[in-house]
């Protein structure tokens, strides 16, 4: 007959051993099974979950070519998380962009109708709202205290499935990437959590439960390496969308392209830079040609900054701008020109 005590940290079995003692590890909590990391992991989760909606959108396309096809409804989906206790939700703007109706989806699953408060293309942002009871607004962290290496969690609706919960470390820091309006990014934070179409617009947390950024793009043949528009961004963002539902940016109204600058003549005039963008084309009536901007001028200067290329002039045309004269700087053959510009406000908010 066997007789088994417990012990404080062991149990003993009338079986062998030390005086017929063998000792038995206690078996431990479930809680102490789980190491730093898991718990951060789930802590996290746990606090910004009930935040994170599912977004489904219906929009109507027609057919090309043929006026007379009748429009296709098309559905798309995506996530986004409340970040107001009046039912305010940030986005991607490509997950809302030109939808005819918006639905969205509690954590209890309970769905309302969302409004469109307002999207930016060029940061892939968008706001949106609805009128529910009892909502949990996610915590918004600070962008400028976060480290390369510091553990973060993404949740969001990967091809549907709600509320997926994937963990990684931020990758890098600082990092561009091109909007779908053409106009780049910037402070865009790369990680490896791991992230799949429907995760767009899901809150990017810290091991505090903290939103540091809004997922926003993966890249498809590679693996591990995801980005997030900063939080600091989106704060900005979301408080124009919510204000005036656009993001005001100025432009002078022309296209270009990037192009070399001649050795010599940088040289010659000492410019910082040895590229430029060169004028292909102006809009009638626009602020450059206004200013006397010539086809196949070289822009190299705006406003005592140096212009590199396209993205250098992109992100100096802010709010700020319009309606204030500036000095643009221009090779015109072998000549320097600096030429009197008044940007104006941009209405299809690419802002060039």
């Amino acid at each position: 007959m066997q007789a088994i005590e417990f012990l404080d940290d062991q149990i003993l079995a009338a079986e062998g051993g030390r005086n017929g003692v063998v000792s038995v590890p206690r078996p431990e909590p479930e809680e102490d099974l789980m190491d730093a990391y898991s718990r951060a992991v789930i802590g996290a989760a746990e606090k910004v979950s009930p935040s994170v909606v599912y977004i489904q959108v219906r929009q109507v396309a027609r057919g090309r070519g043929n006026s007379r096809r009748s429009p296709q409804e098309s559905r798309g989906g995506g996530s986004g998380f409340i970040f107001t206790p009046d039912g305010f939700v940030l986005t991607n703007s490509h997950v809302v962009h030109g939808a005819t109706t918006i639905e969205v989806a509690l954590p209890d699953g309970h769905k309302y109708e969302a409004e469109l408060i307002g999207d930016d293309p060029d940061t892939d942002l968008a706001v949106i709202r609805i009128n529910a009871p009892n909502l949990v607004p996610a915590q918004l962290g600070d962008a400028q205290k976060i480290r390369v290496g510091q553990l973060v969690v993404a949740i969001g609706n990967p091809y549907g499935f709600q509320y997926t919960v994937t963990a990684g470390v931020i990758s890098a820091l600082g990092r561009s990437l091109r909007a779908q309006s053409g106009r780049l990014m910037d402070d865009v934070i790369q990680t490896d959590a791991a992230l799949n179409p429907g995760n767009s617009g899901g809150p990017l947390v810290n091991s505090r439960g903290e939103v540091i950024g809004v997922n926003t793009a993966m890249i498809l043949p590679a693996q591990g390496i995801c980005f997030a528009t900063s939080i600091d961004t989106a704060k900005f963002v979301a408080s124009r969308l919510i204000r005036d539902g656009k993001v005001s940016r100025s432009y002078i109204g022309l296209a270009g392209q990037n192009v070399p600058v001649p050795r010599r003549i940088v040289r010659y005039y000492n410019l910082p830079v040895a590229s430029g963008i060169m004028v292909i084309s102006y809009d009638a009536n626009s602020p450059a040609k206004k200013a006397g901007v010539l086809e196949g001028d070289v822009i190299v200067g705006f406003e005592d900054h140096s212009i590199a290329g396209i993205d250098d002039l992109h992100k100096l045309l802010t709010e700020d701008r319009i309606g204030h004269k500036s000095s643009l700087v221009v090779l015109r053959g072998t000549e320097k020109l600096s030429l009197e510009v008044v940007p104006e406000e941009s209405q299809s908010g690419t802002g060039q």
